[in-house]
């Protein structure tokens, strides 16, 4: 039996490589971006997976990868209800920093 540190361990190695892979396949993924559907942040595609309609940068896919492997949770859209107030701030963000450019 693996132990937690040993999972975690592995589904890092096993995102990044997800990264590695994508970008060995197409380059230009590196600089094409998308707005993540669970932490909200712009993130580039590579590495990137789509769950039941919700399109997730590779950190999400990290939690959400973790999360199956160690029975936390069972589907997605937890993670994605947990989420919303990391979204709601990166939305603030956003609306803040548009606002400081419209002001200067």
């Amino acid at each position: 039996m693996k132990s937690q540190e040993e999972i975690v361990k592995e589904m890092q190695e096993v995102v990044a490589q997800m990264v590695i892979d994508d970008l060995e396949e197409d380059p230009s993924l590196e600089n094409e971006m998308f707005e993540c559907d669970c932490c909200g942040q712009l993130k580039s595609l590579a590495g990137s997976i789509e769950y039941s309609g919700y399109r997730l940068c590779n950190d999400c896919v990290l939690i959400i990868e973790t999360g199956f492997a160690l029975n936390k949770i069972k589907d997605v859209q937890e993670v994605i209800d947990a989420m919303e107030d990391k979204r709601l701030e990166q939305l603030c963000d956003f609306l803040k920093q548009e606002e400081k450019k419209l002001n200067n």
